[in-house]
């Protein structure tokens, strides 16, 4: 039976434990899923007891919804509405949110959206982006289509980008975000004409000249 004795004799005011509590889970949670991740794992991530954790979390579920909460509060910090389409700032944004937490990017746009309980709002961001995409990309593809394809193609593009730099463990961030757009842009580049050849290069094909 855990009892209050087992409590680290060392007492956070409530906001900053709450906040070890926030970081711990976001690990925890990224790393293994919300299904396959306990009260007990999260407590020992943060170094605390079940007992402190219940008293700032009612649940496990309430705890995935405030981990959620607030990622999305530092995306929104980072990221304008994306009422416009595409911008270098909510690029620059987006990438400056996931350097912040990458477990958090991680968890909000890979596990979320597997999770049914929480998948709604994470979607919706996801429709936001699409909508505002595809009237800026519109704009350049008038075959309505190619359009929608390159709309629907280019946040999954930016978003796994950004996942792919963390994993990559962030290399050049200066130019982190050019390369994001570079990517981008080569969706809709290939809306708006694809090259006359556009074959990838054969394994025993030379690189570059230097």
């Amino acid at each position: 039976m855990v009892t209050d004795r087992q409590e680290p004799s060392h007492r956070m005011p409530r906001a900053q434990r709450r906040e070890q509590i926030l970081t711990a889970a976001t690990e925890a949670f990224a790393r293994s899923g919300f299904a396959a991740t306990g009260l007990d794992d999260i407590a020992a991530e943060a170094g605390i007891t079940r007992v402190v954790l219940y008293r700032h979390f009612d649940s496990k579920t309430d705890l995935y919804q405030a981990v959620l909460d607030r990622m999305c509060a530092r995306l929104d910090a980072h990221v304008e509405e994306p009422a416009g389409g595409f911008t270098d700032a909510s690029i620059d944004g987006l990438l400056q949110a996931a350097a912040e937490s990458p477990a958090g990017f991680r968890l909000l746009f890979q596990h979320a959206l597997r999770e049914p309980e929480f998948s709604e709002r994470i979607g919706k961001f996801r429709a936001d982006i699409t909508a505002a995409a595809y009237l800026q990309i519109s704009a350049l593809v008038p075959e309505e289509g190619l359009a929608r394809w390159a709309a629907l193609l280019a946040p999954a593009v930016a978003i796994e980008a950004v996942i792919a730099w963390l994993d990559a463990g962030q290399p050049d961030p200066v130019q982190a975000p050019a390369r994001v757009r570079q990517a981008i842009m080569g969706v809709i580049g290939a809306a708006v004409t694809p090259a006359p050849d556009c074959s990838f290069p054969s394994p025993d094909q030379q690189g570059p000249a230097s």
